[in-house]
């Protein structure tokens, strides 16, 4: 393939992966400070998929869906957050041979990263402040458990394995 059309094929894998990142996201349980969801298993699928550039469909997709869902004060802090989940993970799954252990530990990595951000965050002076916070590190922690149970069998099926590689 030409180096033009693989750069669309990444940006148009990258839209659709933005897309079903926010797909994702709109199913959610409620909580007593926001929301469960569905949409970090998509994004580490995402990571599996695109490495490093999974972080556009991460923050876009999960940012759109704060707006949609009325969260606006959270925008910012969910494109940078989720953004900087598929970063990691995307660099984490294109550098080693990716085995089921792996995937576990790289999954957990990224989720780490989603309770510590949206803790320090909500932790703030002007969100909720830390012991609210804390009422969502469970909430955040079950999402994230949710999220590697469902990225390791997903991105172990052939047809994932096959059109990881872009």
């Amino acid at each position: 393939m030409s180096n033009n059309v693989t750069k669309l094929r990444k940006v148009a894998i990258c839209g659709l992966m933005a897309a079903f990142v926010f797909v994702a996201t709109q199913i959610r349980i409620p909580t007593a400070i926001g929301y469960i969801n569905l949409g970090d298993p998509v994004i580490l699928i995402s990571s599996f998929i695109l490495g490093p550039i999974a972080l556009f469909p991460a923050a876009i997709g999960s940012a759109l869906s704060d707006l949609i869902a009325g969260y606006a004060q959270y925008i910012i802090p969910t494109f940078l957050i989720k953004g900087l989940m598929g970063y990691v993970a995307g660099v984490s799954l294109r550098k080693v041979k990716v085995t089921v252990v792996k995937k576990v530990i790289i999954g957990i990595i990224a989720e780490i990263i989603m309770i510590a951000g949206y803790f320090i965050f909500e932790a703030l002076p002007f969100m909720y402040g830390w012991q609210a916070a804390a009422g969502s590190l469970f909430f955040n922690m079950i999402q994230g458990i949710a999220a590697v149970v469902i990225f390791v069998p997903v991105t172990s099926i052939p047809a994932v394995k096959k059109n990881s590689v872009i």
